[in-house]
């Protein structure tokens, strides 16, 4: 006899199961991300990459094919999916680089007042360009949404058969 609610017997499921992400982390060289960027962008990632990493004491790892990201953290959405992600990161775009701030941007209106030439997403910061932004308010910008990412479940990307960043296989 088969239970469960379609049977009439009890679910066996209490919780959500996680769906992967379409974007997980990958074992990717870095370096040769950056090396198919202009240059300019790369210039500007090798900034963004320093800054993220003094910040989380993560190393860079890609996630997908583009988001570089630093640390691990889990979310879980309203419809119970949970899920993964960097607990900060950008994506170097041809357009503009694409940084990921945790729940938006209410809580730091004064931050964006003075940051410089920017437009924001839901949770995105776009810089056309870096050298229009300030610097020092970006990292404080970056720090503070670092660590209200990390108040969440902190998860790990361990699974990586080699150091983040560089060639590899992974052990999925």
């Amino acid at each position: 006899m088969h239970e469960g609610p379609l049977h009439g017997g009890p679910s066996r499921r209490t919780y959500p199961v996680a769906v992967a992400n379409k974007t997980q982390p990958t074992d990717a060289s870095i370096d040769d991300f950056l090396a198919g960027l202009s240059e300019r962008r790369r210039d500007e990632a090798r900034q963004l990459i320093a800054m993220m990493q003094d910040i989380s004491g993560e190393p860079p790892v890609l996630w997908g094919p583009s988001i570089i990201g630093f640390g691990c953290v889990q979310y879980r959405l309203a419809s119970g999916r949970i899920g993964e992600m960097g607990a900060i990161g950008f994506c170097p775009r041809k357009a503009a680089l694409t940084i990921y701030i945790a729940e938006g941007f209410d809580r730091y209106g004064d931050l964006l007042g003075r940051l410089g030439k920017h437009r924001t997403g839901r949770s995105c910061l776009y810089l056309t360009k870096l050298a229009d932004a300030d610097l020092g308010v970006l990292r404080e910008l970056v720090a503070a949404s670092h660590r209200h990412q990390t108040e969440m479940e902190t998860c790990s990307v361990a699974h990586l058969d080699v150091a983040p960043g560089q060639p590899g296989t992974t052990s999925r």
